[in-house]
């Protein structure tokens, strides 16, 4: 399996859109996404004007997995694998990209929303790498995960 990693592209847009219903667990359909106001015109803008910047992973030329964050903020606002990609790095190579261009953009403390679920995949995901608990919850009812990049 031979993975390549670049920045996003708005064309990369209507893929990953395709690739976050089919991941294994927190799964959302194109409807789905345009209930929450994620439209394929509002990904793009946000990756054109800097607002979303992201990582794809590649293999064979297709998306196989990606990462974005919400660059005023310092949010990861996704990462999403294929299922068959899970377990082999690649979800930790993309996130480890969008913390070092956080980093670079002088962010000391980064934050997400992640199930409180143990059994979730991504509770023991994002622990295992440092992330730790606020005790907050977002409104989608997911537990805020925070990390300090510098230290």
């Amino acid at each position: 399996m031979k993975v390549s990693y670049r920045t996003a592209t708005p064309d990369d847009t209507a893929e990953c859109i395709a690739l976050r219903g089919k991941t294994r667990e927190n799964a959302f359909s194109i409807e789905q996404l345009e209930e929450l106001g994620i439209t394929l015109d509002s990904w793009k803008a946000g990756i054109s004007d800097g607002s979303l910047p992201g990582y794809v992973g590649v293999s064979e030329g297709k998306i196989i997995g990606y990462c974005f964050g919400d660059s005023e903020a310092g949010e990861i606002v996704v990462l999403a694998l294929l299922p068959e990609y899970e377990s082999k790095g690649v979800g930790k190579v993309l996130l480890d990209q969008m913390i070092e261009s956080f980093r670079s953009l002088g962010f000391e403390r980064l934050f997400l929303g992640c199930s409180s679920d143990p059994k979730a995949r991504s509770y023991g995901f994002y622990r295992h790498l440092g992330w730790r608990s606020t005790g907050l919850f977002d409104d989608a009812g997911d537990e805020i995960l925070e990390y300090f990049p510098n230290k």
